[in-house]
C-alpha cells in the first residue's frame, strides 16, 4: 500500500497547470528577423511554412525570460533542471480573427480573407542611415529591413508547470506581457516592437482532480482549435501606463508649421517624385475585434522612431558638451582638454548612457568591446490624418556665373503638408541613465529644442522641412500627474 501511495505521489508531483492564451497586438511596427537577406532587403521577416510572418516561441521565451531576471531560474530552469514555463509560437490571425495555425488550405479561404493575407506577401521595408556628427553617413551605416504591418495581431500560449500554488506568480507574469516595457522583435530601442495585449484567457488546473486532468487532456496543442476550458483573465491585467525604474517624457500636441518629409528613400509609385515620403499599410480592427481592414495608404502619416532618436543624439551630444565645457578654442582644441573624436557620436558620454554604444573593436581579438544597450525606449507614430496632402517640390540648384541649372541638380521631392494636425510621441529613459544631472539636462534641452522648431525632424530640414510646435511633458512619479517641463 505504502508503494502504490507513493506512485500516486510521483504521478501527481507537478499536479498543477496554469494556462493562459494571450492575443496581442502591434501598436508599431515588428521586426522579428529571420537571419537572412533578400533581393530588396538585408534582414527578411521570419516566416511559417504558409508564409506567413510569426513570432517564435524562444524569441517571447528570451524577452520573458530578461524580463524575470532573477526571478527566470525559478521558472525558465537552470542547467541542473529544465523550464517549467512553456511557450508557443505566436501565429498570426487572419482578418476574421482566427488563427492561421497549421497548414492552410488558401483554396478555402474566403475572398476578403485572401486579401486580406496578401498585405502580407510583399511587407514594408525600412530604410535606415546612421549620421555622422558632421551630418553625413557613416560608413556601413546604411541598411534596411522589413517590418511587419502595425495592427497585426499574433495569438500565443504560456503553460506553468508546478508542484504547488503558484497563482499569484503566473498572474505577474501575465502583467510582464502587458508592461510598456516590453518589446518584441529588434529595434525595440528605435520605434519597434511596442505591442498590446487585446484579450487573455486563463485557466488554472489541479490534474489531481479527474475533472480537470479530463479536460486537460482534451485540449489541443494547435491554437486555432477553440478549447472550452478558457475563462476570462483581464482582471488578473494591470494596465499599465507607467514603470518603476523608468522616466517618462512626451512630446506633447506636437504641430508640424508646414511640410514634413521623413523619406522612404525611393521616389513615389506614381513617378512624380525622385524622392518621396515613406507610406505604410496598418491594419485597423473594429471595437469588437472580430474584423479587420487595412487602412488607406495615402491618408496614413509616419513619424518614425528611428528618425527622432537620431535627432535627439546628436542635440544631446551639443547639449552635454557644452554644459561639461567641451567647447571648441580658437586654436582647434577644446576647453575640458578632449578631443572632437572622445566628445562625438558613440564616445560622448550623455549618448552612450541614453542612446547605447556598439562598442570599439579589439584588434588584436577581433572583437567588439565596451558594448552598451541603449537606455530609451521610443515608439514608432502612424496614425491616419484625412486632411494631409502630399506635395511635390521642386528644386533646381543654380550655377550663379551662368544663372543656369546645374548639371544633374534638377530634381523634386514629394512632402506630405500637414499643418494643423497634432501627434503625441511617448519617450520612456531608464533612471539609470539620468543619474548624471549633466545628461538629464541635456537630454531634457533637446526635447524642449523640438517642441519650440529649434530641431527640426526627418530629411531637407535645411530646406525648411519638418519644423514642429508642441510642448513636453514629465510624468511626476510622486505626484501620479504629467507636468509641463519648465
Amino acid at each position: 500500500m505504502q508503494k502504490g501511495g507513493e506512485k500516486a505521489m510521483t504521478q501527481f508531483n507537478n499536479q498543477y497547470r496554469y494556462l493562459a492564451q494571450i492575443t496581442i497586438e502591434a501598436t508599431t511596427p515588428l521586426q522579428i528577423g529571420s537571419g537572412e537577406k533578400g533581393i530588396k532587403t538585408d534582414s527578411l521577416v521570419i516566416r511559417d511554412v504558409n508564409e506567413l510572418p510569426f513570432i517564435p516561441g524562444t524569441t517571447l521565451a528570451g524577452l520573458i525570460a530578461h524580463a524575470l531576471g532573477k526571478e527566470k531560474e525559478n521558472l525558465m530552469g537552470n542547467l541542473q533542471e529544465g523550464s517549467r514555463l512553456i511557450v508557443t509560437e505566436a501565429k498570426l490571425l487572419d482578418k476574421y480573427g482566427k488563427v492561421m495555425d497549421g497548414l492552410v488550405d488558401f483554396s478555402k479561404v474566403s475572398k476578403e480573407d485572401a486579401s486580406f493575407l496578401k498585405q502580407y506577401e510583399r511587407l514594408p521595408i525600412r530604410q535606415h542611415v546612421r549620421i555622422s556628427h558632421k551630418g553625413t553617413a557613416k560608413d556601413t551605416g546604411k541598411f534596411d529591413e522589413e517590418v511587419i504591418l502595425k495592427g497585426s495581431r499574433f495569438c500565443f500560449e504560456l503553460e506553468l508547470i508546478s508542484a504547488k500554488d503558484e497563482s499569484k506568480q503566473f498572474d505577474e507574469l501575465l502583467n510582464i506581457i502587458q508592461s510598456p516595457t516590453f518589446r518584441i522583435g529588434s529595434g525595440g530601442r528605435s520605434g519597434f516592437g511596442s505591442i498590446k495585449v487585446v484579450k487573455c484567457l486563463y485557466r488554472a488546473l489541479d490534474l489531481a482532480k479527474e475533472s480537470d486532468l479530463n479536460l486537460y487532456l482534451e485540449k489541443s496543442s494547435s491554437l486555432s482549435t477553440v478549447w472550452e476550458g478558457w475563462q476570462p483573465a483581464n482582471e488578473k491585467l494591470k494596465v499599465q501606463t507607467f514603470c518603476d525604474g523608468w522616466t517618462s517624457y512626451r512630446l506633447k500636441d506636437l504641430s508640424p508649421e508646414d511640410f514634413v518629409l521623413f523619406g522612404s528613400g525611393f521616389g513615389d509609385p506614381e513617378g512624380q517624385a525622385d524622392m518621396a515620403y515613406v507610406r505604410e499599410t496598418t491594419i485597423q480592427w473594429n471595437a469588437e475585434g472580430t474584423s479587420a481592414e487595412v487602412n488607406d495608404i495615402d491618408k496614413t502619416i509616419l513619424i518614425p522612431g528611428s528618425s527622432v532618436k537620431g535627432a535627439l543624439s546628436h542635440r544631446t551630444a551639443f547639449y552635454y558638451n557644452k554644459l561639461t565645457d567641451a567647447v571648441i578654442k580658437e586654436d582647434g582644441t577644446l576647453l575640458n582638454g578632449k578631443t572632437i573624436e572622445e566628445v562625438t557620436g558613440k564616445n560622448n558620454i550623455a549618448v552612450k548612457a541614453i542612446f547605447g554604444s556598439e562598442g570599439k573593436k579589439n584588434l588584436e581579438t577581433n572583437k567588439m568591446e565596451d558594448k552598451q544597450r541603449g537606455n530609451i525606449l521610443i515608439s514608432d507614430v502612424i496614425e491616419i490624418k484625412e486632411q494631409t496632402k502630399a506635395k511635390v517640390l521642386n528644386h533646381v540648384s543654380i550655377d550663379r556665373f551662368t544663372g543656369g541649372a546645374i548639371d544633374g541638380a534638377l530634381f523634386n521631392e514629394q512632402t506630405l503638408y500637414a499643418k494643423g494636425e497634432k501627434f503625441n510621441i511617448d519617450i520612456m529613459i531608464a533612471d539609470e541613465a539620468l543619474i548624471d544631472e549633466n545628461v538629464k539636462n541635456a537630454f531634457e534641452s533637446a526635447l524642449k529644442d523640438i517642441a519650440s522648431g529649434m530641431l527640426p525632424l526627418g530629411g531637407g530640414v535645411n530646406r525648411g522641412n519638418g519644423v514642429f510646435n508642441g510642448k513636453v511633458i514629465k510624468y511626476n512619479k510622486e505626484k501620479e500627474q504629467w507636468e509641463e517641463l519648465a
